[in-house]
């Protein structure tokens, strides 16, 4: 375990944990932390589902700027490839995954939670891509990730201006897909990852890699990567199992084992 970031696993569902003091500023030692804990994650057999949570006070409101502020071009060359290698190590967690929003998600902390599948958020939440007020732009993956999810309008409204968006407005443009009472927030991501638990884990894995690869290509291309991934599937005991239960016991009843 990390000093910032922390893994526990109940009931086959991971919480990767930001915990650092007192706001979960994104410094370089909890980024990297997040990139073993996310590989961690995938790898394990004994986790189905991930959810990402910052505590009930903050999710992470954003990168350490005392630690960049002095930061000159050469240097953040070199840094700039840990700012994206830890969202997309998150973003690689070949499982489901869910952020579970509390406080603030501004600038790299958004873009944490933009890294995951699905985004649930407390009422009391606020969320943005502050940076233009500091005379940068995202750099952990907002620009990229951002427009893909809410159109390009939306997110350049939103790092043009750096404004912070409320629970409601996150929800009504599709940044965030559920709002809930701050008291419950994680536990109804926690709520939604349980599903998985047991679930068929390849299909699963393979039905996010395909979704994923395929909003990079045009849609011919995107149809064969789903064709590749579909028919791959057949070759597991999953697919056996799954229809054979269906055929003699109706739907929602095979026990998969991730072979």
């Amino acid at each position: 375990m990390g000093q910032f970031v922390q893994l526990e696993v109940t009931d086959g569902v991971g919480t990767i944990r930001l915990d650092r003091p007192k706001m979960n500023a994104l410094d370089a030692q909890l980024q990297r932390e997040l990139i073993e804990v996310s590989r961690e994650a995938d790898s394990r057999d004994d986790i189905s589902a991930v959810v990402v949570y910052g505590g009930e006070r903050v999710f992470a409101a954003g990168a350490d700027i005392k630690e960049m502020a002095e930061m000159g071009y050469a240097q953040m060359l070199a840094h700039g490839h840990l700012l994206q290698e830890f969202t997309r190590a998150l973003a690689a967690i070949g499982k489901p995954t869910v952020s579970a929003i509390t406080g603030f998600a501004l600038g790299g902390g958004l873009e944490v939670a933009l890294s995951t599948d699905l985004r649930f958020c407390a009422e009391n939440a606020k969320l943005g891509q502050p940076e233009i007020l500091l005379g940068i732009i995202p750099g952990a993956g907002g620009t990229q990730r951002l427009a893909r999810l809410v159109g390009p309008a939306k997110a350049k409204d939103l790092i043009y201006t750096g404004r912070f968006v409320d629970s409601t407005e996150a929800l009504s443009i599709g940044l965030v897909d559920q709002v809930h009472p701050a008291d419950e927030v994680y536990q109804r991501a926690l709520d939604w990852a349980a599903q998985f638990v047991g679930g068929a884990s390849i299909a699963l894995r393979t039905a996010k890699d395909v979704i994923d690869r395929g909003l990079e290509v045009d849609l011919q291309t995107g149809l064969e990567i789903e064709r590749v991934g579909f028919t791959g599937l057949f070759a597991t005991d999953d697919q056996s199992e799954g229809m054979r239960s269906f055929m003699e016991n109706g739907p929602g009843k095979a026990s998969f084992t991730g072979k």
